[in-house]
């Protein structure tokens, strides 16, 4: 007979990280500067055209996107903002874009959780920059994906004609949004539209190209104006016959629903709402969850200490992962898969808000590895060897097998390399990695919480590989190689260049183009940088880790249907 003792299995992750020592102390520090810089700036980008902007929609008796997004959303609760750095520091010849003149997110209205897209028309009218359609077309993509009710608050002059040619002809560009209202609708994924303001040209396809549609009177929905039906046929009509509320709701016949003003518009989108009627939820197991007692045994502010955010630091940044991963996991228990193989990458099963997930993540701190010929070699922190890459590859299948969602946690500086990482078959390993991540069918979240460099990005589920969600640390840096890697190889190359020209450069000339080619790297791979241009969904908070990953698989749950998985051709 056993003892009872010995058969207590306890997975809860002891955690290794001291916040207190000096050296936490000074990252919570630095983590605090640039959480406090990056709040800055999100605030300034909620402000939107800016006072003007907000005073001229008032005049019309128009709310903003934002106070209009308060009112939808259910009382207590948070919109989560997806793309808000969109265009950040773009379109500046053009006065800027402030999130690209449109605000996307997850949010609950009548306890359904939807994706909102709403014009902002206190920037540019709420004209679409090229950003403007892309962002649109994220969120449609991610509503489609997980079979998300979408809601558009639409408020907006249409292209922006300066950069039609970037907005018009393309696959990923503006008419791809009537495109995709049209697949959502044959896919049963409920859209509904309130037009509040201008809906002109072509962007008047798409509320009618929905299920429902609302509309404020004042407002104008048509595929010219006034003022080009004039130019083009030499009629003239006011702006109420050609397309006002009363036209399209008495003669036209377009709309669904006439209101009276914006807020009783949105009070009847909630009342529509509430009246969906629920699908069949996904085949992921969620056990039964107590926010209280099924939080992680560690608080989550003490991520903050846990990374050095100096991008000259970063890339030497040594800390456990597993450390990340009790912070933000269900009681801070973790079943880790091969623990004592291919070491330089964490995987293993855990729970986020009573959903059971796989975890693949790299592990920062350097390990001892024996070789199959019995040789111990040290293995770099957030670099993929071989075993790694083949422990990740089996466990990214079996979380395919047992249908488990998959959480990838980002900090690598690629695969390694030189001749022994070669005759050990990285190339056929990474491979193996790559395939199986590429053929998952399972809802794949990605959280990039340090460096995410080189093919390293595309093993462990960057955007190219289609992860469901993709957020970002304000620690995150994304390229092609470290800024430092860079600058020594293109100085390198450059220095070749001159000499076979027949010229030197000095120690100093190199230097200055060292520090040159390092200063463009390292704004190129800032985490904004690459939310300006919606490579990730969102930055976030390292605190809010958890609630991140949560509503992420709250959106995924909503999709029943699995794809069979197939991984094809396996390298082995």
């Amino acid at each position: 007979m056993s003892d009872s003792g010995s058969s207590f299995l306890n997975t809860v992750i002891a955690s290794k990280l001291d916040a207190k020592s000096r050296r936490a102390q000074a990252n919570a520090a630095g983590m605090g500067r640039l959480l406090e810089e990056i709040r800055g700036q999100e605030a300034a980008i909620r402000e939107g055209g800016g006072a003007k902007g907000i005073e001229s929609q008032h005049n019309k008796k128009r709310l903003t996107a934002r106070e209009r997004l308060a009112l939808l959303l259910d009382e207590g609760s948070e919109f989560f903002e997806l793309g808000l750095f969109a265009a950040f520091g773009m379109y500046e010849e053009w006065g800027g874009a402030p999130s690209a003149g449109c605000v996307t997110g997850l949010g609950r209205v009548a306890g359904r959780l939807c994706m909102i897209v709403a014009n902002d028309a206190t920037v540019k009218a709420g004209a679409f920059f090229p950003m403007t359609a892309k962002k649109v077309l994220r969120a449609q993509h991610i509503a489609m994906e997980n079979r998300i009710p979408t809601l558009y608050l639409v408020d907006s002059a249409g292209v922006f004609l300066p950069l039609q040619e970037d907005v018009f002809p393309d696959q990923d560009d503006f008419g791809r949004i009537f495109r995709n209202n049209a697949v959502m609708s044959a896919m049963g994924i409920p859209q509904i539209t309130a037009i509040m303001g201008m809906c002109v040209a072509g962007g008047a396809y798409l509320p009618v190209m929905t299920d429902t549609v609302l509309m404020t009177e004042g407002s104008g929905l048509f595929l010219a104006g006034p003022a080009l039906v004039q130019a083009a046929i030499g009629q003239k009509y006011s702006a109420e016959e050609l397309g006002g509320a009363t036209m399209h709701a008495e003669i036209s016949g377009t709309v669904d629903y006439k209101e009276p003003n914006d807020h009783l518009c949105i009070a009847r989108l909630r009342s529509l709402v509430g009246k969906l009627g629920e699908r069949p939820g996904a085949p992921f197991n969620r056990a039964a969850y107590d926010p209280a007692k099924d939080a992680p045994k560690y608080p989550a502010e003490e991520l903050y200490a846990l990374l050095d955010p100096d991008p000259a630091k970063s890339a030497v940044n040594s800390y456990d992962m597993r450390d990340v991963i009790a912070r933000f996991v269900d009681r801070s228990e973790f079943d880790e898969y091969r623990p004592d193989y291919g070491r330089t990458l964490v995987c293993g099963y855990a729970r986020v808000g009573g959903f059971a997930v796989g975890i693949v993540a790299n592990q920062k701190v350097s390990q001892q590895q024996t070789s199959q010929s019995g040789e111990k070699r040290m293995e770099f922190g957030g670099v993929i060897y071989s075993e790694s890459a083949d422990k990740a590859a089996r466990f990214i299948m079996d979380c395919n097998q047992n249908l488990v969602p998959l959480v990838f946690l980002h900090d690598v500086n690629g695969f390694m390399v030189g001749r022994d990482a070669e005759w050990s078959g990285i190339i056929r390993a990474g491979a193996k990695m790559v395939t199986a991540v590429a053929n998952s069918t399972v809802p794949k979240i990605t959280v990039i919480v340090g460096g995410s460099f080189g093919a390293g990005n595309y093993a462990m589920c960057g955007k190219a590989y289609d992860p469901r969600f993709i957020f970002a640390w304000p620690t995150a840096r994304y390229a092609v190689m470290s800024g430092a890697s860079a600058a020594q190889t293109l100085v390198e190359i450059r220095v070749k260049q001159l000499e076979r020209g027949e010229k030197k450069l000095s120690q100093k000339e190199k230097d200055e183009l060292r520090a040159s080619i390092e200063a463009t790297y390292e704004e190129q791979s800032d985490c904004r940088y690459a939310a300006a241009r919606l490579w990730v969904d969102a930055i976030i908070d390292p605190a809010k880790t958890r609630e991140a990953v949560l509503t992420a698989l709250e959106a995924c749950a909503l999709n029943p249907d699995v794809e069979k998985f197939n991984v094809g051709i396996l390298q082995t």
